[in-house]
């Protein structure tokens, strides 16, 4: 069966990766044994290599629009591992957010790829209705409906929202040394209150005032990695505008995810913005109050170790803990197979690099396994019952630090 194509036309859309950006790899190589998708093919095409080709191709007219062509760049995790070791500096993130935003451009969505489209517009933009829809997963899940639904085996048991303090705003604990703001998400608040409730409170221990803008939004991350930058580009503009109403030192986050985007995608936030990990590593928490007793292991979120660089800080972090036994696993920075909405979109190559991730996970035998983003979670959480091994917790890395006080 053919592509349903809207548009025939060449890959010269308005938001086509640029010339220049498709024009730095110099396809050495180096990235392809650092992709999941290549190592679990093995084939070039699933690479990023390999997809810079095809798209390079595409844009000179030297490759048609296929189906094929589009289901490589489909394929792709956007995890960015290679941009980590590229010796080039290729923005491939860039470059492949870009050519599934010329591929959205160019092809009639199917009926599953529409509905994802449509869901992140008419929830994600917009907090009452994702409140209202995490109420009734709530419900589901109460009532033991969740089978019901498609792909609800990765979602989280959720125990209510997380909503700002009175006045929105959290005071320090001791001395203030900082204000900041707080980016309260999309999914976070909505599936893992307790993540941001022991985000908020080491922000406070660490000297800082937490301030949570009305009129804040979902960052767009979501829309951008699906090749809807202008979805993306329309929350940006809220965005900007809430968190400009009053000063602020730095924009904290969370969600690794989310702190990618801010960082690459908004112009006039992204020098300010903080990962939390990042943040605390940097200016210091007090002495921890009480020893955690569990052997913990370290899932490296995507957009935190390759993005963003941030490697140290958590694993810091974690060994400033007392009583806390940190075992490294093998490939703890290479992706689980979360990759935003990946798992819902392309189940089956998925759970092909998560069957790989639990393998690693479980071999170190710890107790609870740490990550920093709600994708990585729930993926993560999502393998261990489908392995019957729900003995072993996932949490925020944030609530594994906040047990120390």
């Amino acid at each position: 069966m053919g592509l349903d194509i809207r548009d025939p036309g060449t890959f010269q859309g308005p938001d086509a990766p640029s010339d220049d950006d498709l024009s730095t790899c110099v396809h050495c190589g180096l990235c392809l044994n650092y992709c999941p998708t290549f190592r679990v093919t093995g084939l070039e095409t699933e690479s990023p290599r390999g997809r810079i080709y095809l798209m390079t191709q595409w844009k000179r007219g030297g490759l048609p629009f296929t189906e094929e062509l589009v289901r490589h760049i489909d394929l792709c995790l956007g995890c960015r591992t290679c941009e980590a070791v590229c010796p080039s500096g290729v923005p491939y993130g860039r470059i492949i957010e870009h050519g599934r935003a010329e591929v959205e451009r160019l092809r009639r969505p199917n009926p599953k790829s529409l509905l994802v489209r449509q869901t992140m517009r008419q929830l994600l933009g917009h907090p009452v209705r994702l409140q209202a829809a995490g109420a009734m997963t709530r419900l589901g899940q109460a009532l033991r409906l969740t089978g019901l639904v498609p792909q609800s085996r990765v979602l989280p048991r959720l125990t209510g929202a997380y909503r700002p303090p009175a006045g929105r705003v959290a005071p320090p604990i001791g001395e203030r040394r900082f204000r900041v703001a707080f980016l309260l998400g999309c999914v976070m608040p909505i599936f893992y209150r307790p993540a941001h409730e022991a985000s908020v409170k080491l922000l406070q221990l660490a000297g800082c005032e937490v301030w949570f803008p009305r009129g804040q939004r979902c960052c767009g991350a979501l829309f951008a990695h699906n090749g809807d930058l202008e979805g993306a580009r329309g929350l940006r503009e809220v965005n900007q505008r809430a968190f400009g109403m009053e000063d602020f030192d730095y924009l904290l986050v969370n969600s690794a995810g989310c702190g990618s985007h801010l960082k690459d995608f908004y112009p006039n936030l992204g020098t300010r913005v903080r990962d939390l990990f990042e943040f605390l590593a940097e200016v210091g928490l007090p002495e921890p109050r009480q020893e955690v007793p569990l052997r913990v292991t370290y899932q490296d979120a995507c957009h935190l170790v390759h993005a963003q660089r941030i490697r140290k800080p958590p694993r810091q972090l974690l060994k400033s803990i007392p009583g806390l036994e940190f075992v490294e696993m093998a490939h703890a920075d290479i992706c689980c197979g979360s990759a935003g909405i990946y798992n819902a979109v392309q189940p089956e190559m998925s759970e092909r690099i998560l069957a790989e991730k639990m393998e690693d996970l479980l071999s170190v035998q710890p107790q609870v396994v740490v990550t920093a983003n709600p994708g990585c979670q729930m993926q993560l959480e999502a393998g261990l019952r489908a392995r019957g091994r729900q003995e072993v917790a996932v949490k925020h890395l944030a609530e594994v630090i906040a047990a120390a006080y």
